[in-house]
């Protein structure tokens, strides 16, 4: 009985990660003001549409963010984190905790995602410097925003760009600061999505 206990939950997290994970990518792109046309924007934006969209008729966006697309993250964390719950046999947990733990999943999320984007564009800089590849050139307008201002802080080194180190110190803090945070308020990193 354990093992499909486990293989459930391992199903419905994985499943509610993959789809929460392309709404924060949606919500991250149009931050970064990445190309719409783009074919993997165009099929995000069609993945996401269908709960996005009627969010969007009653939430405005606010200053160049999408509340209705970040709403939806935090309702995708805060159903994930009912359904993992029951199905490991611990009740329902207080609201008011669960919206807690959703925002610091979205935060450890964002951190990931950004690790993983700078990490892709690093290795493609090696290996394919100058490909126009839709993948890669999504990697890049989404990286260069959080890049160019550790750009700023180092002098010019003759075409070596040693801006993803300061990036990962910077990176590696926040994490530090958000275990800290999630720890202080118990949060279950084994039944939050983002940990």
């Amino acid at each position: 009985m354990e093992v499909a206990s486990d293989i459930g939950t391992f199903l419905v997290r994985s499943v509610m990660m993959l789809f929460l994970l392309v709404v924060m990518l949606r919500v991250l792109l149009q931050v970064a003001r990445a190309d719409f046309y783009n074919p993997i924007s165009q099929a995000i934006v069609k993945i996401t549409n269908p709960l996005l969209l009627p969010l969007r008729r009653i939430i405005p966006g606010f200053g160049g963010l999408d509340m209705a697309g970040i709403l939806l993250a935090i309702l995708v964390q805060i159903a994930a984190i009912i359904l993992l719950f029951t199905m490991n046999g611990f009740g329902f947990p207080p609201v008011a905790n669960m919206i807690a733990w959703a925002g610091l999943g979205l935060i450890a999320l964002i951190l990931d995602i950004y690790w993983v984007m700078v990490l892709v564009g690093i290795v493609a800089s090696f290996i394919a410097p100058y490909n126009d590849h839709p993948a890669l050139l999504l990697v890049r307008q989404f990286t260069e925003p959080v890049l160019a201002p550790f750009r700023k802080l180092l002098p010019a080194m003759g075409g070596l760009d040693l801006s993803p180190i300061l990036f990962f110190l910077a990176l590696g803090v926040g994490e530090i600061l958000l275990a800290n945070g999630a720890a202080a308020i118990g949060v279950p990193r084994s039944l939050v999505l983002g940990f």
